[in-house]
């Protein structure tokens, strides 16, 4: 190697374009990643939601089914007596249960975990990181 030959990369600073390079490189594996969270966490909702979705509506077959039994039950014992004002408090307890589970539901619904919030916590981050770098 002749005094006129660069050394081979040990110790020289980089070129504008290498830093551009460098740059958008680091930009490219950022967004990649969050993409890759994006996709992760997209996917652990809808299976969260789906999972969810079929216990209810087996809960619900089996309530229902339930319901329905001892209903009928307390309609037979007092179908000579009593059976219109049976029936009328069966129909009562029915409609009570249905706004009290709808009730729950809503609150199921207030308080779950915000879509998305560990990607967005990871977008916070990385925009303080950049601030603190200018």
């Amino acid at each position: 190697m002749g005094p006129e030959e660069p050394a081979s990369g040990a110790g020289r600073p980089l070129g504008l374009l290498a830093l551009i390079r460098q740059i958008g490189a680091t930009i490219v594996a950022l967004v990649h990643a969050r993409i890759e969270l994006f996709a992760t966490e997209f996917e652990e909702e809808l299976q969260r939601r789906f999972i969810i979705f079929i216990w209810i509506m087996l809960a619900l077959l089996f309530a229902g089914l339930s319901v329905l039994m001892l209903a009928i039950t307390v309609l037979i014992i007092f179908w000579d007596e009593h059976r219109v004002l049976v029936a009328a408090l069966i129909t009562g307890a029915f409609m009570v249960s249905a706004f009290v589970t709808a009730f729950l539901a809503q609150a199921q619904v207030k308080h779950k975990p915000r879509f998305l919030a560990a990607s967005l916590e990871e977008l916070k981050r990385d925009s303080a990181q950049l601030e603190r770098r200018r």
